[in-house]
């Protein structure tokens, strides 16, 4: 007989303030002796990139050069970076970028002939890889606990999958996040919300990520708002933390049009990927409750409101999203492009409801 579904959670999280402190022990532990810390350049001059070189207290060599949205030179330096280092780990240390190019970077050291955008599914095996420490300092994407990485080819976004991706081990520390400016903890939280919001509400029968889900919304609805509003906030800052990493666990069950919507605005219009869930959330959900009543009654009881699309969105505004696509860039003349790559977008297929290219294209256009 056939199983009906498959649940697994089998990352390893250490939790708490100070938590990096552990990280030359755990190193050691999975016998890592030179890692290479896969970062950004904004990162390397703050207190978190600083507390993990300390904590490493040992050599190690450094990339640097992640964009926000990674692209495959993004990848193809940090593998050169690996090897030139003699390196036998890696540390993905910042957003959900610097974490997705540390996951991938370990499958092309390991099948240098692997194309980024050739199916993991057609290779008839992936090796053992390097271990990976996953060390978040922005509580949004849940990429450390994710098995994919999305990499901008051209001007799409691909999302590579295979279970090999996941962390050895993943470290939450809510020290690392307080220097995270109020713009982008916004962004990062919205991104958050829309993960357990939309992973909830897929289809998919996965009652586990269900509960999940839910309690991430009830976390960032207490503490996106204050960890906006007082960055030096450990309760707020690991609250989200926490619910960034559920929503991440959560979205195994997939997820729905908001982020069909928003993988092209990154990937065309440059916006930041939690920026660009959160300017496209309110419309989507507008549209799936018109469609489906009853669909958000359990996330506004989760949210401690009557009405989830109105909390969702007052809470978007009271942590300073400026909605409007044209307010950020974004040009009528691009909606075709953008709904053209929406539609192709997995991700609306596990929407609550069916959408369509021209419901995409009017939603794009009802969020400008």
């Amino acid at each position: 007989m056939t199983a009906a579904a498959t649940f697994a959670f089998p990352t390893t999280i250490l939790f708490g303030p100070g938590s990096v402190g552990e990280l030359r022990e755990r190193l050691q532990t999975l016998g890592v002796r030179r890692p290479l810390i896969v970062t950004d350049r904004g990162l390397m001059a703050t207190a978190a990139f600083a507390a993990a070189k300390r904590a490493i207290a040992e050599d190690c060599a450094v990339f640097p050069d992640t964009h926000s949205n990674p692209t495959e030179a993004d990848v193809d330096g940090a593998v050169c970076g690996y090897r030139e280092g003699a390196c036998d780990g890696v540390i993905g240390l910042g957003g959900g970028s610097s974490i997705d190019v540390a996951k991938i970077i370990r499958l092309r050291n390991a099948l240098p002939d692997w194309r980024l955008d050739q199916p993991l599914d057609g290779l008839a095996r992936v090796p053992q890889l390097a271990p990976f420490i996953a060390i978040p300092t922005t509580a949004g994407t849940g990429s450390e606990v994710g098995r994919s990485s999305v990499i901008t080819i051209g001007e799409r976004k691909h999302v590579i999958f295979h279970p090999s991706l996941l962390a050895n081990l993943v470290i939450l520390d809510p020290q690392l996040t307080v220097d995270l400016p109020p713009k982008l903890t916004a962004a990062t939280g919205a991104d958050a919300l829309t993960h357990c919001i939309e992973s909830f509400t897929s289809p998919t029968f996965h009652p586990l990520c269900d509960g999940i889900a839910l309690e991430g919304i009830h976390l960032i609805a207490d503490a996106l708002p204050r960890a906006v509003k007082a960055p030096d906030d450990l309760d707020a800052r690991g609250k989200m933390l926490i619910a960034a990493t559920m929503g991440g666990i959560a979205f195994q069950k997939d997820l729905g049009a908001a982020h069909s919507l928003a993988h092209p605005l990154s990937a065309i219009c440059h916006l930041h990927h939690g920026l660009a869930n959160a300017l496209v959330l309110p419309a989507v959900m507008k549209f799936n409750a018109a469609r489906k009543p009853g669909v958000y009654d359990r996330v506004a009881i989760a949210m401690g409101a009557r009405d989830a699309v109105a909390a969702a969105e007052k809470m978007l505004i009271d942590i300073g999203i400026t909605f409007g696509l044209r307010n950020h860039g974004v040009n009528e003349s691009q909606l075709n492009a953008l709904a053209d790559q929406a539609i192709e977008d997995g991700c609306h297929q596990t929407n609550p409801v069916p959408v369509t290219r021209q419901d995409l294209y009017n939603l794009y256009r009802e969020a400008m």
